[in-house]
């Protein structure tokens, strides 16, 4: 298969799947956007493998190891009509992309396949809850900037925050899908200071109302996503100025989002909260023209 027809298969997975991140592509140079979608497409297949409720958590984690072995075989020279890992690998050379940093986006993928020791996967404390954000957040956000182009060392550790930002968001919108399926990811440590039981988590799911503590809870989670949506102010100078607009989409369609929940009163028990799809076209709409400024400037 030959790299640009893999390409277009990866476009159109990231056309059907990546709804917030699509927008964002949207505004990059053709070759960026080309290289994010085959990354998005290489990250959706393996939250797929994760997710696939209609085999048995065994049975994933044997799909997902040959799934891995596959993709390594590829990425080392062996001979693969998969197109999302021709695109990758093309992907990977165009941007030298670590093969440290794709490993760590499988492992990220891959955590909610670990063997678990109780009933309901839960994280101790928030610095452990950090290190989750890190893995399926943080390292997109890394291979991003890889692709995005930045010369400022500090670039790295501002993405990694605002990946954790975003992960804090995704966090507080799917509580309750989470809950139901056995993951609470309010770390243990803040369920205690605010006095919320896990089994109080779960009825919270099933319909009952939420209460005070359960608000603070949840606005304590937010404000913590707040101060770390401050690297993204930050980071955006230190991205080169044709990737700019793409990063500004993301931030301001995440940050929107958790402002949303912000001002539900943390209702996120009841309908999903999102973004509305008219807002995200103005959103898309101001990003393609800061674009095009950005590159007269540059």
């Amino acid at each position: 298969m030959i790299v640009t027809e893999a390409y277009a298969v990866c476009r159109e997975i990231a056309k059907r799947e990546a709804k917030n991140f699509y927008y964002a592509f949207r505004v990059l140079p053709r070759h960026k956007s080309d290289a994010m979608c085959a990354i998005y497409a290489f990250m959706r297949r393996a939250d797929d493998l994760s997710d696939d409720e209609s085999i048995s958590l065994d049975e994933r984690r044997v799909a997902m190891a040959r799934w891995v072995a596959a993709w390594r075989a590829a990425r080392a020279g062996g001979a693969t009509d998969d197109p999302v890992f021709v695109a990758l690998n093309h992907t990977q050379k165009l941007f030298q992309i670590p093969d440290q940093l794709l490993e760590e986006l499988v492992q990220g993928t891959t955590m909610d396949l670990e063997p678990q020791t109780s009933a309901v996967q839960t994280y101790a404390t928030f610095n452990d809850l950090y290190r989750y954000c890190y893995l399926v957040a943080s390292v997109v956000g890394l291979v991003c900037i890889k692709i995005f182009g930045y010369s400022d060392p500090r670039a790295e550790k501002l993405a990694e925050e605002t990946g954790v930002a975003f992960q804090l968001t995704n966090i507080l919108r799917d509580v309750k899908e989470d809950a139901e399926r056995g993951r609470i990811y309010l770390p243990l440590d803040m369920l205690a200071q605010f006095s919320v039981s896990q089994e109080r988590i779960q009825a919270l799911a099933a319909g009952a109302s939420l209460e005070a503590r359960e608000r603070s809870l949840l606005g304590e989670l937010g404000n913590r996503a707040e101060q770390y949506y401050k690297s993204a102010d930050s980071l955006l100078p230190l991205i080169d100025a044709d990737s700019r607009a793409a990063l500004w989409v993301l931030v301001t369609i995440y940050h929107g989002l958790l402002r949303r929940i912000e001002r539900s009163g943390y209702e996120v028990f009841g309908e999903r909260i999102s973004v509305p799809t008219a807002r995200k076209l103005g959103i898309l709409a101001q990003g393609a023209a800061r674009s095009v400024g950005n590159r007269v400037l540059s």
